[in-house]
């Protein structure tokens, strides 16, 4: 490793144990006020949720904080109301939750691949920002972040995927369509993003073709969006060029991945 990137890594790792204090601090604020705060992560297969999350929770207390990454619905969850299976993983008060893709499955994967119906999804449509709406007026906060990458990017990290042993756990027969099917999840991501966009919920855009930055950058912005006892007030703010608040313009701007 040639001194440059040494020193962009060292950069990294300093930048990043900071943000990860203030999440402490954070934390501590959230279990002390008896808190309920929801994180969703969603974005395109290896856009990077997995390794955002990871470095969000590394040094959080393990009894208050947790991550949910659901497996395909059963039998039994296909016959209940959609929200059902998502509300018991919803957090307690003091309880930090991070959902790794969440009930937006049925705005992005679900019919992408023919899993639900036309009218399921109208429906779901319709009824998720009254569904968010309602837990932040219960208490809850809730913050949403979608990670979108170039097609290039994908492509090259679920080649790596192939190639790594050690990755191949996060091989899945979806990831084999994934790329075929970009237009197709772009067009649902658009579509997703119009109409579940709200004032109470907004959705959060990362850039995320660089991970080390999508992930300082998804932490700065959760902690600018917070306030708690011993916030670090001349920290390091998000870069608004790579974390923004959804805007039907960045559509058509270049600003998200067409």
């Amino acid at each position: 490793m040639n001194s440059a990137l040494q020193d962009d890594d060292s950069d990294y790792k300093k930048s990043l144990r900071k943000a990860q204090i203030q999440l402490v601090k954070l934390q501590k604020h959230v279990i002390k006020h008896g808190q309920k705060v929801v994180v969703i992560f969603e974005g395109r297969d290896a856009s990077g949720k997995d390794g955002t999350i990871k470095r969000i929770v590394e040094h959080l207390s393990p009894r208050d904080t947790r991550v949910v990454a659901l497996s395909a619905p059963s039998d039994h969850d296909r016959k209940a109301w959609y929200f059902q299976r998502h509300i018991e993983h919803l957090p307690v008060t003091g309880e930090i939750v991070l959902f790794n893709r969440s009930w937006y499955n049925r705005a992005g994967v679900e019919p992408v691949m023919g899993f639900a119906l036309d009218e399921e999804v109208e429906e779901f449509l319709n009824t998720a920002p009254m569904f968010e709406h309602l837990l932040v007026h219960c208490g809850f906060t809730i913050l949403k972040y979608y990670l979108d990458i170039s097609r290039e990017e994908q492509e090259r990290r679920l080649k790596n995927r192939l190639n790594d042993p050690l990755r191949q756990w996060k091989l899945s027969p979806i990831d084999a369509k994934a790329l075929k099917r970009w237009d197709e999840y772009s067009k649902a991501r658009n579509v997703m993003l119009r109409r579940t966009q709200a004032v109470s919920s907004p959705w959060i855009v990362v850039k995320a073709d660089d991970k080390k930055s999508a992930r300082l950058n998804v932490i700065r912005d959760k902690l600018s969006r917070c306030e708690f006892h011993g916030k670090d007030e001349h920290g390091e703010l998000p870069d608004l060029n790579r974390v923004f608040l959804f805007d039907e313009r960045h559509l058509k701007n270049g600003m998200i991945e067409t």
